[in-house]
């Protein structure tokens, strides 16, 4: 059984990564198990300061999902490479930072006290929002998003995935814009805009207005992105969205996905980036598969 994928000339031992947000930095899951069995972990979000997040309430449990409006609470750039990196690179898997700001410069900054650092790989989060623009996402406009990827890979000295928003304008417009710009690859989707009212307090449930929404509920729609996508650009596609078990996984490789990225599903099963591993080498036996590229986009 052979699992090993490779993106943008880096081997992960299987396709399933930590999403970003879900995993920490892998310290609080590997005291469950190994997590270097994982094909990869993307880091908790990264600014080039620290940054406390969100006041009020972040996250609100949904009836298939979750909604959050944490505002990239994080430690910073320079404490994450001092002491939380070696940890990681300890666990002896492919390490992925996740890159935000609320600006190019912030953006620029970050990539590069990365670029000196052993992160395999710099996973560039054009969701955050723009305060030069009024708050709006740098992933919601493709020329926007266009600018910041040309300007990051610029001076990136990493392999840049691009992780795209789902409440982009045209989200195959956007991911090929991104390559035109580019990026060595892409990952989607992150969050969808979504909103809750307390009725009894007659007011918005999160300090924000609006949050995040991930979990099984989105994942028929991003099925449908990563597969579009998938179609539309060159580069090699992440899948993320709503992965709750092997079977989603295995869509997503279908859909055109290189490898895929399980989060909110962390907080419902510790486990369950264990359990897609095994039940992808299980489908893979049981199906006489040599290699997970025999069903890389199958139906594309």
């Amino acid at each position: 059984m052979d699992l090993r994928v490779k993106i943008n000339g880096i081997e992960f031992k299987n396709p399933v990564i930590a999403a970003s947000g879900c995993f920490g930095f892998g310290r609080e899951y590997d005291e469950l198990y190994d997590v270097g069995k994982l094909g990869g972990i993307c880091t908790k979000g990264l600014t080039i300061n620290p940054k406390e997040g969100n006041t009020g309430i972040r996250i609100v449990e949904t009836s298939s999902g979750v909604m959050n409006s944490i505002g990239l609470q994080n430690p910073g750039v320079d404490y994450f490479t001092q002491n939380e990196l070696d940890k990681m690179i300890s666990y002896n898997t492919v390490i992925i930072a996740n890159v935000g700001g609320a600006t190019l410069e912030d953006y620029i900054n970050a990539i590069l006290k990365l670029n000196s650092s052993k992160v395999d790989m710099i996973e560039l989060n054009i969701s955050c929002p723009n305060v030069k623009e009024g708050g709006m996402s740098f992933g919601i406009k493709s020329n926007v998003a266009y600018d910041i990827v040309k300007e990051c890979k610029r001076v990136c000295k990493k392999p840049l995935m691009v992780k795209l928003s789902p409440n982009a304008e045209d989200i195959t417009y956007m991911a090929a814009q991104c390559e035109l710009a580019g990026a060595d690859s892409l990952s989607l989707v992150n969050t969808f805009k979504a909103m809750d009212i307390d009725i009894s307090k007659r007011k918005a449930v999160f300090d924000n207005i609006y949050a995040g929404l991930s979990g099984p509920a989105i994942m028929p729609i991003a099925l449908r992105m990563v597969h579009e996508v998938s179609k539309s650009v060159s580069i090699p596609v992440i899948g993320i969205g709503g992965i709750k078990n092997a079977e989603d996984a295995i869509k997503f490789i279908m859909a055109g996905a290189s490898a895929v990225q399980v989060g909110t599903y962390n907080f419902v099963n510790p486990l369950v980036l264990l359990e897609v591993i095994g039940g992808m080498e299980d489908f893979i036996k049981e199906e006489n598969i040599e290699s997970i590229d025999e069903i890389k986009g199958i139906i594309l």
